[in-house]
């Protein structure tokens, strides 16, 4: 069956650009046609995530998050706008996502990610991004990604600088293998603590919604096994290579956390706070 009789001739028009690209062709779109992402957050990060995969036309895209639009994500998360203040991120995102291509499929979960939905939501998708602000969300996302041996593009970002990696199950090193068990909480400032240039979001974002084509197309080389970090002010790229560690605890060759559960904040008879699973 030819690209034509899978694409209709208004989706050829669309997407003509992606089809002339040798290494994407009609095939190609029909494939991300066929494909779907999980985006985890529908912030700084998710929201050029998902623009640019729904613009891209990958066919389903999941949307979870469990906040509401603030005044104060305006200024980075362009997936929303003025108008949809006090709405669920989720559902401002999936109409602007139907908005932008109605050939997609967008699936919104307003929920918070926990042990208890990660490994039923992960299972139904082809790709995972993550676009989360904390510790214990990035670990189970982690986690989650590895058991289920599903590709997560990973990215941070924070007041100028920024980090993206592809994590391949068994095939590269998770973010396990590299950061073992998450800092002591307060040491690693947040977004709201630290603040973030807004466009820092995009650049980030669109790498990742770059890297997630890349493996729903099967073309290029995904950023297995480095970390590719970006600082903004010197506008200068770095990449850092990592081997997937044999002793790493999800993914070793002998793992010791071989179910799902979440960080919590426990105090150690000092009183200093530190994360306990």
């Amino acid at each position: 069956m030819s690209f034509s009789e899978r694409l209709t001739d208004e989706e050829i028009g669309r997407y003509s650009r992606h089809i002339l690209l040798p290494e994407v062709g009609g095939k190609g779109q029909v494939r991300l046609k066929q494909s779907s992402v999980l985006i985890v957050g529908a912030g700084g990060l998710g929201s050029p995530v998902a623009l640019y995969l729904a613009a891209a036309g990958v066919g389903r895209i999941g949307l979870i998050d469990s906040d509401v639009v603030d005044v104060s994500n305006l200024q980075r998360q362009v997936l929303h706008d003025t108008a949809q203040l006090g709405r669920p991120k989720v559902e401002s995102g999936a109409d602007r996502l139907r908005a932008i291509n109605p050939h997609i499929t967008v699936e919104p979960y307003y929920d918070r990610l926990g042990a208890d939905n990660v490994a039923d939501l992960v299972s139904k998708y082809d790709v995972i991004v993550g676009g989360v602000d904390n510790f214990p969300a990035r670990y189970l996302l982690n986690d989650a990604c590895v058991m289920a041996k599903k590709p997560l593009v990973e990215a941070g970002i924070l007041k100028y600088d920024g980090m993206i990696m592809t994590i391949k199950p068994y095939e590269g090193p998770c973010y396990r293998c590299i950061f073992p068990e998450p800092p002591p909480p307060g040491t690693v400032p947040t977004c709201s603590e630290a603040g973030i240039l807004g466009a820092l979001a995009g650049v980030m974002g669109s790498m990742q919604a770059f890297e997630a084509l890349k493996l729903l197309l099967n073309i290029g080389e995904p950023l297995v096994g480095q970390m590719l970090m970006f600082e903004g002010l010197r506008g200068q790229f770095r990449t850092v290579e990592w081997d997937r560690n044999p002793k790493c605890p999800v993914c070793g060759d002998h793992p010791t956390i071989t179910s799902l559960t979440e960080y919590r904040i426990e105090c150690d008879i000092h009183g200093r706070e530190r994360y306990r699973r």
